[in-house]
């Protein structure tokens, strides 16, 4: 039998790349003859880069960008050709938030982003790839287009919190600066800048933002895409990490679902017609994961091959019929099988079991 796997990463435990090399080995325990094809994948959030340097071959350059608080953090911008592709998570990741009193998620800056992109250009890249999600910042993406060159008559490397001091943004000198290069937003989400499904309303708890500074957050950047490009914010995706997607998007980007972007790059589709099942995963998988995720990505490709699609996740939070409508014909949880603690603190070990468990119902 052969068997496709294809996970995304399990965000604060695993890499794609370890997510798929523990389901081979569970899956292997009970089915050692069975043919496994491992492809780990992104959605444009941490592990991006590493999943399409796997994939495309290339070369990583390191490079030293600001984190969200101004401290000095390392990242990595991957050369293919003339084409760059950098991760917005490693330069303005959540992960990068301390959580100290003095670090507010409403002072974290996404100018170590617009360094990415800097950096790539600089090396002679003429299209540049942005993979966006998995942010810390919700800042409407004012410290990319900042690090860009975009000026300012206020604040735009003070999180939004330095947006209330933003009257008007003059973009000029940023696009300047990338002319001739083409930018793709390679986002995970297609949600717009504001509003209720906007960035901060939708993504701002997560990043520590306090409920009820929500609205006023959401407020600081409607004023911001007031002061810069009212239209623009509300494109699909401009809402895509903390709104750096609206800062690219501003800047005359394109915009082009990561999962898509990372499955052609990885020849998914021909390997999926290829092999007689296909099995997916996450951290948690819920109804969300419709938004452009990786499973749901990966099982639509599995559809269109006419194959099956597990999934195998720390969290299974939807039903059967919402599982169906994902593509997803069963799956599996880490925390039903060995608890949330264990499938926090061995999660590769965790992950191989419940591997090995799927591998008695789907191997022949």
């Amino acid at each position: 039998m052969r068997v496709l796997i294809a996970p995304d990463k399990f965000a604060g435990t695993l890499t794609a790349v370890q997510a798929a090399e523990a389901i081979a080995t569970g899956w292997r325990r009970h089915a050692p003859g069975d043919e496994l094809d491992l492809a780990p994948m992104a959605d444009g959030g941490p592990g991006f880069v590493d999943v399409l340097h796997a994939a495309l071959g290339g070369s990583l350059a390191a490079v030293t960008v600001r984190g969200p608080h101004g401290e000095q953090v390392p990242a990595a911008v991957l050369h293919v050709g003339e084409t760059a592709y950098v991760e917005s998570a490693q330069a303005a990741g959540l992960h990068l938030l301390s959580g100290a009193a003095s670090e507010s998620p409403e002072t974290a800056s996404s100018w170590g982003v617009g360094e990415l992109v800097l950096a790539a250009v600089s090396a002679g890249a003429r299209k540049v790839v942005v993979g966006l999600g998995g942010s810390g910042t919700t800042d409407g993406g004012a410290g990319a287009l900042g690090a860009l060159g975009a000026t300012s008559d206020g604040v735009l490397d003070g999180g939004p919190a330095g947006l209330a001091s933003v009257t008007s943004v003059e973009l000029s000198a940023a696009r300047e600066r990338l002319s001739g290069v083409r930018l793709v937003a390679a986002s995970d989400v297609d949600n717009p800048l504001t509003g209720l499904f906007g960035a901060a309303k939708t993504f701002g708890p997560q990043k520590g933002i306090a409920e009820d500074r929500i609205a006023d957050v959401d407020a600081l950047l409607e004023g911001f895409a007031t002061a810069t490009d009212r239209r623009t914010s509300l494109e699909k995706g401009a809402g895509a990490a903390g709104g750096i997607g609206y800062a690219l998007l501003a800047l005359g980007a394109t915009r082009e679902p990561g999962i898509e972007l990372v499955a052609a790059a990885v020849s998914l589709a021909d390997r999926a017609k290829a092999a007689d099942l296909v099995v997916t995963g996450e951290g948690a998988f819920d109804f969300s994961s419709r938004a452009g995720k990786v499973p749901y990505g990966v099982a639509g490709v599995a559809g269109e091959a006419l194959r099956p699609c597990i999934a195998l996740a720390g969290k299974v939070l939807v039903g059967a019929r919402e599982m169906r409508a994902l593509g997803i014909e069963s799956a599996y949880a880490l925390v039903d099988l060995v608890g949330e603690e264990r499938a926090m603190r061995d999660s590769a070990d965790a992950l191989a079991e419940l591997a090995q468990r799927a591998a008695r119902t789907w191997s022949r």
